[in-house]
């Protein structure tokens, strides 16, 4: 999944809210409180909405639907007595919380809380019941059965049953919503090619009864369980996406969920409020009343309103504090599987020569730009596939890669520059002459901007002018993934530990291939992998896809993420898994 560090400064936005609320209730709102009286009230400040609970949902969606806003009627009064709230920073408004559109981290994480698939991934990164109680699948691989649990319902209290998993997935293939995700997730479901072509009936998933969801394959996919706890393949509920079209995803009203929590409040550009979902299944062991998303994109305000106990958690810690942070007990450095990364738009012409593109990359001196300015946070990346992916033959994929050598070498970074200059002069451009000045977009947070200020010196070096767009979080993704650049800094944090997941990403008609690449070596590759069974022979097929990539430098690999960030020591029961994820639903608050 894309990374999704934000960008932009919300300070005054988020102090201006915060003023609202100290002059409403007269005293700051701790998260770390069991609020009783002092429960969260942010709905006041400006134009946000506020959902019904949730055995009124359908009821306020059906109000929207009809024409009459629900923003008419008051929202019902907080319940006497104490509530449970925890209030945590994760990015700032995110692009979308629609489980078939979401590719962005900062998403993902709010989906985790809103929504549940048929399976789940537990505290030690297994697989587990989800929606699914049990689960099997055929002994040729080809055939997976989903029996799910008893009494499954939405948080609007209707019933939720197979048949609404065989909607969600087959409008994952709708050509007409364009999932990002949807080849990754899908493609090797029986009837893919023709779903996605709009033919969605012919995608082989089926419910022969409420409680029962059969998978036909195309071919066997060992980590296909992975998938079924993916976000991308949550249940929707089809009736309220038919009422309201695209917009479901962006109000409390009609934001029907499964999960752990519901939507009650969405504040833009402030908060986004969940409530405990008492009609899912596993209800009573969600300890937490509230669960809340400030929507901070600047890191020095998160970081602001973490040191005055306004938020119990902020994945944003600004830069320049990490120094006196380390070693404290509060900040934590975990690492991730995944990859910071640089995208050359493969469809301008400038780079479409490889040698161009190597020399840009051979250019980096990649343990500077990890060891110093990322202080240490990151590593440098020698390969695009970094620790943590499992290989199919067993142990570590990048032990395997490249006969076990790096493909760069990153202590050797003089003799990588002297390379990149003769590849440039080899692709015709001697000293950088001739070629164009090129601009490099990005978001402004973390150290995407010193990275980019970096890269101008870098490339400089080259004779290459480089100009640096900054482009707000809201805008950047879009923008990339529909090829509106020329260079742009990327990441992605793998969703399930097979190398597929980040391999594909360059496959040239997935949606997430943001730089355009096409390489049908690479492809043929990556088919053969998708359809041997074989775990040498599929093995092979991944690695040889590496090997074009590296050799082609489809993309940039410049570091290997870790995540970093700031969490209350009275929090309890709370993880953060390897796929850059926090779970807070089955957290607690020590008094």
């Amino acid at each position: 999944m894309h990374e999704g560090i934000p960008a932009e400064s919300y300070r005054n936005l988020f102090h201006q809210s915060f003023k609202k609320e100290e002059l409403r209730m007269k005293k700051r709102v701790l998260p770390l409180l069991l609020a009783g009286s002092m429960i969260l009230g942010l709905a006041a400040c400006g134009g946000g909405s506020s959902a019904k609970p949730a055995e009124t949902q359908a009821a306020a969606a059906e109000t929207e639907a009809a024409g009459e806003s629900s923003a008419d009627t008051e929202a019902e009064p907080a319940a006497e007595g104490g509530e449970k709230e925890l209030v945590v920073q994760i990015g700032p408004n995110p692009e979308t919380i629609d489980p078939a559109l979401n590719s962005a981290v900062d998403g993902g994480n709010m989906l985790l809380h809103s929504f549940e698939c048929l399976l789940t991934i537990g505290q030690d990164g297994t697989i587990q019941p989800g929606q699914a109680e049990t689960w099997e699948q055929s002994e040729d691989g080809l055939t997976w059965t989903f029996h799910l649990r008893d009494g499954l319902k939405w948080s609007d209290g209707t019933d939720l049953t197979a048949n609404d998993f065989v909607y969600s997935w087959k409008r994952v293939c709708d050509p007409e919503v364009a999932a990002p995700y949807a080849e990754t997730v899908l493609g090797m479901v029986k009837g893919y090619d023709q779903a996605i072509e709009g033919d969605l009936d012919a995608l082989a998933v089926t419910a022969p009864d409420d409680k029962t969801l059969v998978v036909e394959l195309s071919a066997p996919c060992p980590f296909f369980d992975s998938l079924a706890a993916f976000a991308t393949l949550s249940p929707v509920q089809q009736a309220t996406i038919e009422a309201n079209g695209d917009g479901w995803a962006t109000a409390p009203e009609t934001y029907v969920s499964n999960g752990p929590f519901y939507m009650t409040e969405w504040e833009v550009g402030s908060h986004i409020t969940m409530s405990k979902n008492p009609n899912y299944w596993n209800a009573d062991a969600i300890k937490l009343d509230k669960l809340t998303f400030m929507l901070i994109e600047d890191s020095n305000a998160a970081y602001s309103a973490y040191q005055n106990g306004d938020v119990a958690f902020i994945k944003d810690v600004p830069t320049e504090e990490i120094p006196s942070l380390l070693g404290t007990e509060e900040f934590h450095v975990d690492p991730i599987i995944g990859t910071y990364y640089i995208n050359l738009n493969c469809d301008k012409e400038m780079f479409q020569d490889p040698k161009v593109r190597k020399a840009l990359s051979l250019a980096i001196d990649r343990k500077y730009v990890a060891e110093t300015l990322m202080q240490g946070t990151y590593s440098p990346a020698s390969n695009f596939m970094g620790p943590g992916w499992a290989d199919p033959t067993g142990g570590e994929f990048m032990e395997k890669s490249n006969g076990g050598a790096p493909y760069i070498d990153v202590d050797n970074y003089e003799a990588n520059l002297e390379e990149a200059k003769q590849l440039l002069a080899d692709a015709g451009y001697p000293n950088g002459e001739g070629f164009p000045a090129i601009e490099y977009s990005t978001n402004d947070s973390g150290y995407h901007k010193v990275v980019a200020e970096y890269l101008q010196q870098a490339w400089g070096q080259l004779g290459i002018d480089l100009k640096v767009n900054t482009v707000e979080w809201a805008s950047f993704t879009p923008m990339r993934r529909n090829g509106e650049y020329e260079v742009a800094r990327n990441g992605w944090v793998g969703d399930y530990a097979d190398p597929s997941n980040m391999l594909d990403l360059l496959y040239s008609t997935n949606g997430n291939n943001d730089g355009k690449y096409n390489n049908p070596e690479y492809d043929a590759a990556m088919e053969e992998s998708r359809t041997t069974v074989d775990p040498e022979a599929r093995s092979a097929a991944l690695h040889r896809a590496e090997d074009i990539l590296m050799e082609d430098a489809g993309c940039i690999p410049v570091a290997y993420y870790n995540d970093f960030y700031l969490q209350s020591s009275k929090i309890t029961g709370m993880w953060h898994s390897a796929y850059g994820y926090w779970y807070f639903m089955y957290a607690d608050i020590a008094e």
